[in-house]
């Protein structure tokens, strides 16, 4: 006998944050899933962080200037908990001895709709 699937009204609701990340030096999806994790322990806490249901979804690579990389990623996070991410990731500068910028720039109840702010 197979596992059974959650009934929609049983299970999380998920809301989808679309991101900027500008730094100076390359980073992978492994990085940036450091980087969120880290930044949300630090200033909410482990306890409130295990609440948010943290993923990241997609990372894409959009811009390679010469002063900086450029990415966009979305990222998976429970629904009453948006403004604690949100607020964990602005406070972002520094990534390996290099700087980094983590700007939000969309928000949406799935993925496909969160493809329009890439």
């Amino acid at each position: 006998m197979g596992l059974k699937v959650l009934p929609p009204t049983l299970r999380k609701n998920n809301r989808y944050l679309t991101v900027e990340i500008k730094t100076g030096s390359p980073i992978v999806k492994d990085d940036l899933v450091s980087i969120v994790w880290d930044a949300c322990v630090r200033f909410q806490g482990e306890l409130n962080t295990s609440n948010f249901n943290l993923w990241v979804m997609r990372f894409y690579e959009f811009e390679n200037d010469e002063s900086y990389y450029g990415y966009k990623a979305i990222i998976r996070c429970q629904r009453g908990y948006v403004e604690e991410v949100r607020s964990s990731l602005a406070l972002v500068n520094m990534y390996k001895w290099d700087r980094i910028s983590i700007t939000t720039i969309g928000l949406s109840g799935t993925i496909k709709a969160s493809h329009k702010y890439i």
